[in-house]
């Protein structure tokens, strides 16, 4: 059978040694900032939108660019991680899976905003690494590890 696979950006928020997450209602779930890639954008672009429309934070993303271009090719932001996961897993099988560009980003500030349509600003909690530690029976294994990595690689930005 057949797996279907969709391409997706996320983005996990740094601010003051902190990372931002929020329990996705659909996947019930503790996740950060991010969704699926329009067919118009780069990674890092919808990255930048999730995190505006899910937070409304102004986000710089820490993704280094290549120096390659050409005519017709050119290096765009790289993500920090690129993960194949695993969606809707039942007994009959995997419903579908994502193809995730795992970006870094610093938040400007602590104070989301989400857009219209967006999980409430009070679905959101910011974790230091020591709290994604002590609480980590809350979290995906990747979640833990990823969240202290982007931590430390802002705070050492």
């Amino acid at each position: 059978m057949e797996t279907t696979r969709h391409f997706v950006a996320t983005v996990y928020l740094v601010n003051d040694g902190a990372v931002a997450l929020h329990e996705h209602d659909k996947l019930d779930m503790w996740l950060p900032a991010g969704g699926h890639i329009d067919r118009d954008e780069l990674p890092h672009e919808a990255a930048l939108r999730e995190a505006e429309e899910e937070t409304g934070l102004d986000v710089d993303l820490l993704a280094p660019e290549g120096d390659l271009s050409s005519a017709t090719a050119r290096s765009i932001p790289q993500p920090q991680h690129f993960l194949l996961e695993d969606i809707n897993v039942s007994a009959e099988g995997v419903g579908h899976q994502h193809i995730d560009f795992i970006f870094y980003g610093e938040a400007a500030s602590r104070d989301i905003d989400p857009g219209d349509g967006e999980q409430d600003a009070d679905d959101w909690e910011w974790f230091t690494a020591a709290d994604l530690r002590a609480h980590s029976e809350r979290f995906a294994d990747d979640v833990v590890e990823v969240g202290q990595q982007a931590i430390d690689a802002v705070e050492s930005a």
